[in-house]
């Protein structure tokens, strides 16, 4: 029996030379490097991106740019990113979560839905110290529709100083200087960031709310 499995092995080893002149080695030598290296690398499957994309935003504090995410995964583009966040929103949709993934801030970030807004702002009721000033938020409306904007346009406009709450919404990083006015003096021009859209779960400036729509509202 023993001489007939060495026998076996023996016109196994044969057919394999037969087939492949030079052995595995020689075809392996006979492919190119890029051919042998997208033998080996697997690029993900559409379920793998969407179970990617969604771990790597669950666990991130901040928005996080498609382009980004595209580049972690491998993917060429960043249109299977588009892919997964629509799958993964309807996912939610159907099992009724309380969550889903939102473009804000140039990036792609988990927002929990409004109808929860009540119970959230009880739950962090103890973080009030944290909240914005009516000041500090009077001083960011008119930043936000006004930018860039000096320091005296934005006082002329509220009728007070504005010089502690403007440092505070520097030092929160909600405002930030944009450059200097073509005026005497050149004074600091100020406007909002990216953390200002974050904040306040904006893509951009151009989805604040239209002054007609405000004065319309309750």
């Amino acid at each position: 029996m023993y001489g007939e499995g060495c026998s076996n092995r023996t016109r196994g080893v044969r057919a394999c030379s037969a087939a492949f002149p030079g052995g595995v080695r020689g075809v392996a030598s006979r492919m190119s490097e890029p051919e042998v290296r997208g033998e080996i690398e697997a690029k993900p499957l559409p379920a793998d991106v969407a179970g990617s994309v969604e771990a790597i935003l669950l666990t991130s504090d901040r928005p996080i740019p498609p382009r980004r995410l595209a580049e972690v995964l491998g993917l060429a583009d960043e249109g299977p990113i588009d892919d997964a966040v629509r799958t993964l929103n309807e996912t939610y949709a159907a099992t009724g979560r309380s969550f889903r993934l939102e473009r804000v801030a140039g990036g792609f970030r988990v927002m929990t839905l409004p109808e929860f807004g009540g119970v959230l702002s009880a739950f962090h009721k103890s973080r009030s110290e944290g909240r914005l000033s009516r000041a500090a938020l009077e001083c960011l409306a008119i930043i936000a529709y006004k930018q860039p904007i000096t320091r005296a346009h934005l006082e002329a406009i509220r009728g007070v100083g504005c010089g502690e709450v403007l440092r505070s919404l520097l030092e929160r990083r909600l405002v930030t200087v944009k450059g200097r006015a073509e005026e005497l003096g050149r004074p600091l021009l100020y406007g909002t960031t990216k953390e200002f859209l974050d904040h306040f779960g904006l893509s951009s400036v151009a989805d604040l709310p239209t002054i007609a729509e405000l004065k319309g509202a309750p």
